[in-house]
Parts: C-alpha cells; structure tokens; sequence
C-alpha cells in the first residue's frame, strides 16, 4: 500500500511464533541462544581435553527404581527421565535430580472435621502414592511430595464435611474411593499417580459414645420386647388349639392331667396333689 504524501512507510516487524513448553503446555519456551551452545560446547571440550579423568563427573549411574532427569543451564533437555542404569552428563552445566518412583506412605494428621449432622470428629487417614511421570515431577511442582501431603489434609476435611456421621462410619471405602480419585486428578499435573487412600480411624467425643450407646442398648431391649411379645402372641394361638383338641376327646385332658402329676413327681419336692375328677366337682357345684 503506497504511503500517504508527507507520511513515513513504518514496517511492522513479524512476530516469531515460539513453541510450547515441554511440560508447561500454557508457557511459552524461549529458544536457546548462543551463549547455551557455546557453553555446552566448552564443557563438551573439557571431557575431551580431561579424558578419561573427565569420567569421574561425567558419569552417573541410577537404580532399578530411579530416574534422573536432567537439567542444562537451567533448561530441560528432553522430556524423558534418563536410567536406570548408566548416562554421561556435561560437567559444570547439568544439573541432575534424581526422583525415586518406589510407592511412597504418608500419615495424614488427625483432622477435627465436622460433619454434615453437626458432629464434631477426629479422623486421620493414610495416602499411597508414587512419581508416575518424573520430569513433571521436577518442573511443575517445587515439591511433589509435601504438595501431595497438603493437598490430602485439605481433601479429607472437605469430603467428609460432606458427610452424616452414619454415612462416614458405614461408607468409608466409597469415601476412600473419592478422595483417591480427586486426589489423582489433582496431583496429575504433577506427575503423581494416588494409587490408594485409607482412613484409619474415627474418634468420637466421649459423650457422643455414651448417647450411641444408650441408644443402641435402648434399641436392643425394644426388639427384645418386641420379640417377646411376637412368643407369647404365637404360645397363646397354640395354646388356643391345644384346648380345641382337649375339648373334643374328654381323655385327652385326662391323659393331661397325669402327664403333669409324672413331672411334678419326677422334680422330688414336697408338692402333695389330691386329684379330683372334673365331672364330680361340677355336679356338686351344680347341686348347690
């Protein structure tokens, strides 16, 4: 487009598209520059020059269960952790973390929580975890595990205060399973992988342990008389057809009569029975 007369043709200079971080995807990394090469280059150098006495610095060896990533002049050189085994490194400008991936156990405090039912109580869990992605691990977080540590304090008074407290007594592995599943989706970034969360203990005030038990002994005791009733009402239906049978075979209730004499007999007390025939007794009463 040609300039207005009396004006200056000013060029816009073309922005240079950076690429993301390796870790960071909303950070923008800038390229290295020269000073980067040059000094990775006279380090390279030294090695050469010192060899094989430049082996001694240059040479790292992590286990089975590490990795170590690698940092160069304060960048990132790859966003795979190196090891186990044996790597060189550039004397005087790597710096390297070593990042255990062995299962790690932690003791989450006892945590005054208050219930969605407005009890007051102390419950401490434990939290197994592991570094599933070291870079992460190094570059996002300043310390994964004391991140790891607060996060779960924090996560276990917010889900429980969710909680009745019959629901927190009666459902602690779906509970379990919840804060493992927040915590993991949380500490991802981190390079954190929450493999299991288990709370150990619940402690109620004195006084709440005493109404629990009151009101289950008084609960036992109601289902208790309940039951009781449920015999008798059951005892007396016999009982009824029992006297049905009886009244319909007159010898029945003779038979009755000397099956109670066999069993008070048998008990060797000092009961004296004197029988006298129903039929008897009603005529003489019908008499008078």
């Amino acid at each position: 487009m040609a300039a207005a007369p009396g004006y200056k043709t000013v060029g816009l200079q073309e922005e240079v598209p950076r690429k993301p971080s390796a870790v960071h995807d909303d950070v923008e990394e800038a390229p290295a520059g020269a000073c980067f090469y040059l000094l990775a280059a006279g380090s390279f150098l030294l090695i050469i020059l010192l060899f094989p006495l430049s082996l001694f610095w240059s040479v790292k060896i992590v286990r089975e269960y590490e990795r170590a990533v690698i940092l160069r002049l304060g960048r990132l050189t790859s966003k795979e952790a190196k090891g186990p085994g044996l790597f060189f490194i550039l004397p005087c400008v790597d710096d390297v973390r070593v990042v255990d991936l062995r299962v790690v156990t932690f003791d989450v405090p006892p945590q005054e929580i208050l219930t969605k039912d407005s009890v007051t109580v102390r419950v401490d869990a434990v939290v197994f975890f592991r570094i599933s992605r070291p870079t992460a691990s190094v570059v996002n977080v300043q310390n994964a595990y004391n991140s790891t540590y607060m996060y779960a304090q924090t996560t276990l008074r917010n889900i429980l205060g969710t909680k009745n407290l019959s629901e927190l007594l009666s459902e602690r592995e779906a509970i379990s399973e919840e804060m493992s599943t927040r915590l993991d989706t949380v500490t991802d970034p981190w390079g954190v992988k929450v493999d299991r969360v288990e709370i150990k203990d619940v402690s109620l005030p004195q006084d709440m342990q005493r109404s629990m038990a009151a009101e289950a002994e008084a609960s036992r005791e109601a289902r208790a008389k309940v039951i009781a009733a449920e015999g008798e009402q059951k005892a007396s239906s016999k009982l009824r057809e029992a006297a049905d049978v009886i009244d319909e075979s007159p010898a029945a209730l003779q038979l009755r009569y000397l099956q109670t004499l066999h069993t008070i007999a048998a008990e060797n007390n000092h009961t004296y029975v004197f029988p006298l025939p129903l039929d008897l007794l009603g005529k003489l009463f019908g008499a008078k």
